[in-house]
């Protein structure tokens, strides 16, 4: 049985640990205050120092039924003991998640320091609170409500000396503590960063508790720094008719308040002026004057929109879609060198605004290639909820979380085996889950969560964006190695206002779609003049449009055409089509016509936006309109 004697000399804490537990006297200044008050509530409890802490660990069925209990937290910090169990790996050491009481429910990394735990019980379904085990940066984290580091004898238990552990608390909206998230590694090898990576990391899952949004309330996202915007540094707070009912850590730093000020504090303390200043201009001043830039949620909106599909799974394909858009020869040409690559397994990336058919685009690849007899899986990286979109990709084992199918899912990996996988929006992917990703194209192998056997992956990798990933890259929202790794082989898809032969396209697609009706020269003419902001998905919606309003064998007339083509009529029929452009910036161009629809659709932002073929979010951005506007 390990003593304080056993601890090897030269080391303060040896002189600490004789003081407190053999001489009782206070080593004031020898080890860190929190060390010191953990070891004081330890032998208030009557824990022996010198005997090994009887843990006993819950059997399978008991875990997965405390997952089950903690399934959103397990959800949503799985990115982030993913990526830290990588890095970990490479330190001997491991990523421990835990309850609010401190049970275990993840463990990952280094497997011969897993080895080396699992002699203290450090593992799933063992319980490290303070008042079981003694001091340790689990319990001691809970027991603080702060983020604490626990190293080798500063452990209450002697026999825990054999470690280093960092432990941040994690806090949900409504600051009450969930979790835990710790670090732990053997006490010979400096941790140096461990404390600040778990801090980072929980940042990042406290961040995401907030993706759902908060019911009846508005949220408001804000920093005093406009590029710390969109990230897990920004400030989140969200207002119930005038109160604070929650927040994240930064926004409450940003107004130097508590968690105990949750649903205290009030709007009119905090901020000079009306929240929809900050919707109309994105900037607010505070009660001391200070500047605070950002913008409003409104949760319920955004979950119908997170409701849409973002998965499809194509069977093989051995011909074009009878509504697909032809491509003009120079995107033949990009299909070709496209194909040739893929078919080489180098991956592609398309890229393109909203509305220029990389999905298109990416299908006919598909077709052209040599892996058209096996399936297209298209996922929307965007749409997809955050905490899914691990378990969509890489599958899981049964009862690995609550709501997961019984018999389990495969992933959509291994649904498109042999075939395409096709992630479209990867500039949105969440930051947390690149790293698994890369790691996936890198090894072609992936483990289900809840456990399981790697399996090996086979298949072709097309990815598209509409973002410049160069800049997300530069500003740290994409990594660079998974950049490098998707992007050895780009094709740019112009948008229709800058592609020749838009009077061949109209008239092609007009052939396919227009089920013998009859376009007037002055309709055609208005169509091809256009210069449509949603590229070719608003052109192929406003010509089904035409169609569903317009009788079989009819002739189709300007009165006949949409109201924000009729407003351009005057100002938009010159001799040559290249005049359009010197009429002004093509920025001017599209805000103009975007207003237009707006005015013609009596400003009704949703029917405006489905006219142009655009989304309302993308509208309201271009045009700052108020998103309550019907």
């Amino acid at each position: 049985m390990a003593r304080a004697q056993d601890f090897q000399g030269g080391d303060p804490i040896v002189e600490a640990r004789r003081a407190f537990f053999e001489a009782g006297r206070t080593p004031v200044g020898q080890v860190p205050g929190a060390i010191l008050q953990s070891w004081r509530r330890c032998r208030g409890l009557g824990l022996a120092a010198n005997a090994r802490p009887a843990i006993e660990p819950i059997d399978a069925p008991r875990l997965r039924a405390m997952r089950e209990q903690h399934e959103r937290l397990w959800r949503l910090a799985r990115a982030e003991v993913e990526m830290l169990a990588a890095d970990a790996a490479n330190t001997g050491s491991i990523a421990i998640l835990t309850d609010a009481e401190g049970w275990i429910l993840d463990a990952e990394g280094s497997a011969a320091f897993l080895d080396k735990a699992g002699r203290v019980a450090l593992m799933p379904g063992a319980c490290w609170s303070e008042a079981r085990v003694g001091t340790n940066a689990i319990g001691t984290a809970i027991a603080d409500a702060r983020a604490v580091e626990v190293r080798g004898g500063e452990h209450y238990a002697a026999p825990h000396r054999i470690l280093n552990c960092a432990a941040s608390p994690i806090f949900d909206p409504y600051g009450r503590m969930v979790g835990v998230l710790d670090i732990s590694g053997d006490a010979s090898v400096a941790q140096v960063h461990a404390l600040g990576l778990s801090q980072l990391a929980v940042a990042h899952i406290e961040h995401r508790y907030f993706d759902e949004g908060i019911a009846d309330a508005d949220l408001l996202r804000v920093h005093s720094q406009r590029a710390l915007l969109g990230t897990a540094r920004e400030g989140l707070l969200a207002f119930r008719n005038g109160r604070l009912i929650a927040a994240n850590r930064v926004g409450l730093a940003l107004f130097g308040l508590e968690r105990t000020d949750l649903g205290r504090a009030s709007y009119d303390a905090l901020f000079d002026g009306a929240v929809s200043r900050l919707r109309d201009d994105g900037a607010l001043h505070d009660r001391n004057g200070r500047v605070l830039y950002g913008h409003v949620d409104e949760p319920t909106r955004a979950r119908r929109a997170r409701a849409a599909t973002p998965i499809t799974v194509s069977p093989a394909t051995s011909a074009l879609d009878a509504d697909a858009p032809l491509f003009g020869d120079a995107q033949v040409a990009d299909l070709e060198r496209a194909r040739r690559v893929l078919d080489a397994g180098i991956p592609v990336l398309v890229l393109g605004e909203t509305g220029t058919g990389k999905e298109v685009f990416s299908r006919e690849l598909h077709r052209r290639c040599a892996r058209a007899g096996k399936p297209f899986v298209a996922v929307n990286c965007a749409a997809l909820p955050e905490g899914l979109i691990e378990a969509e990709l890489f599958g899981y084992e049964s009862g690995a979380f609550t709501g997961a199918r019984k018999e389990g899912s495969t992933g959509l990996l291994r649904q498109a085996e042999g075939g395409v996988l096709f992630l479209d929006e990867i500039g949105d992917m969440p930051m947390a889950l690149q790293p698994r990703l890369l790691r996936v194209l890198q090894d072609r192998e992936l483990s289900p969560l809840g456990g399981g056997k790697p399996v090996k992956l086979d298949f072709a990798l097309v990815c598209a964006t509409h973002r410049q990933l160069e800049d997300a890259v530069a500003e740290g929202r994409f990594r660079a190695d998974l950049y490098y790794r998707i992007s050895h082989h780009i094709v740019a898809l112009p948008p229709l206002r800058a592609s020749d032969g838009r009077d061949a396209r109209v008239r092609t697609l007009w052939a396919r779609i227009g089920q013998g009706r009859r376009l007037s020269d002055a309709a055609h003419d208005a169509l091809v003049r256009y210069d449509w902001p949603g590229n070719l998905r608003q052109l192929v919606a406003s010509l089904r449009t035409l169609v569903a309003l317009s009788e079989p064998g009819s002739e189709i007339g300007v009165d006949a055409l949409p109201a924000y083509l009729r407003a351009r009529l005057p100002a938009a029929m010159p001799s040559r089509p290249e005049t359009v452009a010197v009429a002004g910036d093509l920025d001017a161009i599209t805000l103009s016509s975007m207003r237009a629809a707006v005015e013609a659709c009596g400003g009704n932002i949703a029917q405006a936006a489905r006219q142009l073929g655009i989304s309302r979010s993308t509208l309201y951005r271009r045009l700052g309109a108020d998103p309550r506007a019907s």
